[in-house]
């Protein structure tokens, strides 16, 4: 039995010798002198403030795209000790002791080094040579942008890396098609692919573009087989519900997924989460939830109420009342009802009490059992301070005159009769008989007598003049097709009123309430409206001193000066390898040109390259042409500020585009043996070029050493860069 102990247990590995020194090629370029310098580097003092928070639990909206990028950079973070105690304030403010800089900055760092042997990966997949792969590796290596964004705390380098790595494993799992259909190698790179797709969409929404691709590319591949017919039909349905079930319904898993664990570490309240809705302040622990743990779920006659406006915008505000009244007549000479004063108050305050009363009784307190308002229901809405009714009538309002007045109704023995009915209408209500709910029911308030809907003003700069306070705008809209979130109101903070004299009444509403009823929103919930937060919120651009156009990114017409040193020349600049990007310009352009030019011949029958190198060069352009171009045309249709960063994913794919074109062109057009030895002699001189400029450019790329004021202003080799000198 223990026979086969007299022979050694000998295990053979093949190791590819180009991968392994690539890799390690690229952990040192971009794991070298990592902590330097060991101050805020640009966009390091914003993603600096999200780690921070996560390692406080506390809840943030960041509306560049889904949180998984912070995730990432926040577990480099946790692991390397981080108690997120440091304040982001300033571009070049020194780290304190306490800030684990290598490790904030090593997950960017090894996603970068990883690109260079994926690079390698790819070309080969494509089935062009190992020398066109490793010219591919090495450009990727020594491109100046690409190192320079992998060596802080930001996301790009992490982007390209998850995108490079889901069009190799879509390339090994089409190459494993013909023989080796649903193997376990198979199921692994396909599946890869839907992982490797979502966690790039879940970085930045730019990976999204080449996730689109991807999905064209395996669309068209299906549509192929559906032609073979050696497929049965059933073998046709496995393999579409593989790649449903792998490209669709895993990545959208995936992406839910991010965001469950993204809510459940920030569990705590914040500065950002007052542009959520009530419903999910309350979810979180603090800040709101303080208030309203406790309180009643069902809105009754008798409650006492503040509503806060859905909308939001341009600030947070509650229904409020005050005991000024309406001027007279206003600046333009327009008149008022000089009615008590109603507007929407950014902050909270006593004043934003109401009483929900039944017109029909007098009783300002909870029945017992209370009877709760439903969908439908007239309510009158008494203010808790000054007893005065919420009125509208048919007199302009002092901002909007084509709206009504909203006004708390005081009787001045005037031919002005109250109008003081209200029907609630909920917004989101399932069903007609539906009870108003605190913080979980969306209502509108629509007035008996004139149908106008209660609403918050949006008007840009909706603040009424002096006599109003700088106070929010509320009127009465009587156009109201459909409904607007401005028109919608939530209760906030809630109590069951027990009190029927004022006195007593106005001591109540400053008392917090008792009772307790849980008001948790389900993950999909919060989902939906964070989701919805991200996409639809938007900070005002303003114009920054190193933004630019897309048309700059493709002549490098522009960089970026992220870190000047205090007192000396060292610093770091985004910018890219001058010979790389004249070179994937151009070999983008012969691409085309050649592409155009073969079509018409083959439109002609004439054939001048084999079929199986038509093919290998439509493949390999469909992935790094088409990859330029989705991940950098859609830039001229968007309206933020563009930063030269934002074109790196695409620069990636033209890079993988150069050894493509010099292959062809060495293999299809270099027909005699002195051409190719010229051919060869060129690259070679080109390649050189490349390295000298990625020499001549490292100082600010990494930061050192220093460089005296000539050697500055000889890097400065194009007017439009903004090379910083000192002035002596």
């Amino acid at each position: 039995m223990l026979g086969f102990l007299k022979e050694p247990v000998v295990v053979t590995a093949k190791i590819n010798v180009n991968l392994v020194a690539l890799t390690l090629m690229g952990l040192i370029s971009r794991l070298w002198g990592l902590c330097y310098p060991r101050a805020v580097v640009f966009d390091e003092v914003y993603y600096g403030q999200f780690v921070s928070l996560y390692m406080k639990r506390i809840f943030f909206v960041d509306d560049s795209g889904p949180p998984f990028g912070h995730m990432l950079l926040a577990l480099g973070a946790y692991l390397g000790g981080f108690d997120g105690n440091f304040l982001w304030n300033r571009i070049g403010a020194e780290y304190s002791m306490n800030v684990p800089v290598w490790s904030l900055r090593l997950l960017p760092a090894l996603a970068g080094a990883l690109c260079v042997p994926l690079a390698y990966q790819i070309l080969v997949e494509l089935h062009f040579s190992h020398c066109a792969a490793l010219g591919a590796a090495l450009l990727i290596l020594l491109e100046n942008s690409l190192i320079t964004q992998s060596r802080f705390m930001l996301l790009e380098s992490i982007l390209i890396f998850f995108i490079l790595l889901a069009v190799l494993s879509y390339l090994k799992f089409y190459n494993l098609q013909k023989h080796s259909a649903f193997s376990g190698s198979w199921w692994f790179w396909l599946l890869l692919t839907g992982v490797a797709c979502s966690c790039a969409v879940g970085v930045k929404y730019m990976g999204l573009f080449t996730y689109m691709l991807l999905l064209a590319i395996a669309g068209l591949h299906f549509w192929h087989m559906i032609g073979d017919q050696n497929l049965s039909n059933v073998s046709l349905l496995c393999h579409f519900l593989a790649r449903g079930l792998a490209l669709i319904i895993i990545p959208m898993g995936m992406y839910l997924s991010f965001f469950y664990v993204h809510l459940a570490l920030l569990y705590r309240s914040g500065p950002h989460d007052q542009i959520m809705t009530s419903a999910f302040q309350a979810s979180l622990e603090g800040g709101l939830a303080r208030i309203t743990q406790g309180q009643p779920l069902e809105v009754a006659y008798g409650s006492q109420i503040t509503l806060r406006n859905v909308l939001g915008k341009p600030m947070q505000c509650w229904l409020h009342s005050h005991t000024n009244t309406y001027p007279i007549r206003y600046e333009n000479g327009r008149g008022s009802s000089h009615q008590q004063q109603v507007t929407c108050y950014p902050f909270k305050d006593v004043n934003n009490w109401w009483i929900v009363k039944d017109p029909g009784m007098q009783q300002l307190v909870v029945s017992n059992p209370p009877r709760p308002v439903r969908h439908g229901h007239i309510v009158q809405l008494v203010h808790g301070i000054t007893t005065r009714y919420l009125n509208t009538h048919d007199v302009a309002a002092p901002l909007s005159p084509h709206s009504q007045e909203v006004s708390c109704y005081i009787d001045y023995n005037i031919s002005m009769p109250a109008q003081n009915l209200w029907r609630v209408e909920i917004v989101n209500r399932e069903s007609d008989t539906d009870v108003w709910k605190t913080i979980l029911s969306e209502v509108r308030f629509v007035h008996v007598n004139t149908s106008a809907v209660l609403k918050a003003s949006e008007l840009s700069g909706a603040s009424l003049p002096e006599w109003g306070y700088r106070q929010l705008e509320v009127v009465g809209e009587k156009l109201s097709k459909g409904y607007h979130q401005s028109m919608v109101w939530n209760v906030e903070e809630h109590r069951y009123g027990k009190s029927q004299e004022q006195k007593e009444r106005e001591v109540e509403l400053h008392s917090p309430t008792q009772m307790d009823i849980s008001k948790n929103l389900s993950f999909m919930a919060k989902f939906t409206e964070l989701q919805w937060k991200i996409l639809t919120l938007k900070n005002e651009d303003t114009e920054h001193k190193y933004s630019s156009s897309a048309l700059d990114w493709i002549t490098m017409d522009t960089n970026i000066a992220y870190w000047l040193h205090p007192t000396s020349g060292a610093q770091i600049h985004l910018l890219g390898n001058v010979a790389t990007w004249a070179s994937a310009n151009t070999a983008a352009l012969v691409y085309l040109c050649l592409s155009l030019w073969y079509l018409l011949r083959r439109r002609r029958k004439i054939y001048d390259i084999p079929e199986d190198a038509w093919q290998l060069w439509v493949s390999a352009g469909g992935i790094c042409g088409g990859g330029w171009a989705v991940n950098y045309l859609p830039f001229f249709l968007m309206e933020k500020t563009l930063f030269l960063y934002h074109y790196l994913p695409a620069l990636t794919f033209q890079i993988l585009l150069i050894p493509v074109v010099l292959q062809h062109l060495g293999n299809h057009l270099c027909r005699s043996v002195l051409l190719k030895s010229m051919f060869s002699a060129l690259i070679v001189a080109w390649f050189s070029s490349v390295y000298f400029v990625y020499c001549t450019f490292s100082p600010v790329t990494y930061g050192q050493p220093a460089l005296s004021l000539t050697e500055l202003k000889a890097l400065r080799w194009k007017d439009t860069w903004n090379i910083l000198i000192r002035k002596q």
